[in-house]
């Protein structure tokens, strides 16, 4: 098997990690594309002691802290400010990604403990984050019932629960939340997809999407979602997409 055979199937993955990471689809996808060309370019530099799915996250890491000293080195303190802090990264990759905290600190070049560490830093700030209202849009009802008290949990409050296209719309007019939680496919068997295009042709807003098939949402092939919940999920998963999604407060498909 080829090394790009190996990659192949978690490239949809590092996607989500990378469009999570930057708050955006174009700039996420630009990162994996720099990574994938740098690996194509030095094969032998590709580490092949590790799995390969790590080897591939290690390789996107690598861009990503020599963009970050890249921002540090120009001063740039407006660009800084919405570069991804090492708390939330290391959040990310071991509560959305599903690294172990020893797996991520090889990814970030510390050891457990400090992973360990920053992600409690991480939790800690979700905790101070301002409140916002959400609407879920989720027809199964038991699904919805669990977002909606993880989303209390979180100290938020529901602005409404849609079931199809129409109510989704129409609640997020009435209400104007400042996020919505969007599954993809919809009781009228509408597609998710849609009813946010719409509401974001109304306002910008952050949104996550929930899916049992994220790998159609990764492609890079069309404006598709920064944010992204595979089901079933963890509410650990749940949190940490929150509040990245808070923390760059834009809308999450590109108008």
């Amino acid at each position: 098997m080829t090394l790009g055979q190996e990659l192949a199937p978690h490239l949809p993955f590092l996607r989500r990690y990378a469009r999570a990471l930057t708050g955006s689809q174009a700039e996420g996808d630009g990162f994996v594309r720099a990574t994938l060309e740098t690996i194509v370019a030095a094969p032998a530099d590709f580490p092949r002691d590790v799995d390969p799915r790590l080897g591939l996250y290690a390789a996107f890491n690598r861009q990503w802290d020599a963009t970050r000293a890249d921002e540090d080195g120009a001063g740039g303190l407006g660009r800084l400010s919405r570069i991804t802090p090492r708390s939330r990264q290391a959040l990310l990759l071991t509560a959305m990604e599903g690294f172990t905290p020893e797996d991520a600190g090889y990814l970030m070049g510390c050891n457990r403990a400090s992973v360990e560490e920053l992600a409690q830093e991480a939790l800690a700030e979700i905790e101070r984050q301002p409140s916002t209202d959400v609407l879920i849009i989720e027809d199964e009802p038991m699904i919805a019932m669990d977002l909606e008290t993880l989303v209390r949990d979180l100290g938020h409050d529901v602005s409404g629960i849609a079931v199809t296209h129409d109510e989704a719309v129409a609640s997020a007019r009435a209400r104007r939340p400042g996020l919505v939680l969007a599954d993809i496919q919809l009781a009228d068997d509408s597609c998710g997809l849609e009813a946010v295009q719409e509401i974001l042709g109304d306002f910008a807003v952050p949104v996550i999407f929930i899916t049992a098939f994220p790998e159609r949402l990764l492609t890079g092939d069309r404006p598709e979602p920064a944010f992204l919940i595979t089901k079933p999920f963890q509410h650990s998963t749940v949190k940490a997409a929150i509040s990245q999604a808070l923390f760059f407060g834009r809308a999450a498909i590109p108008a």
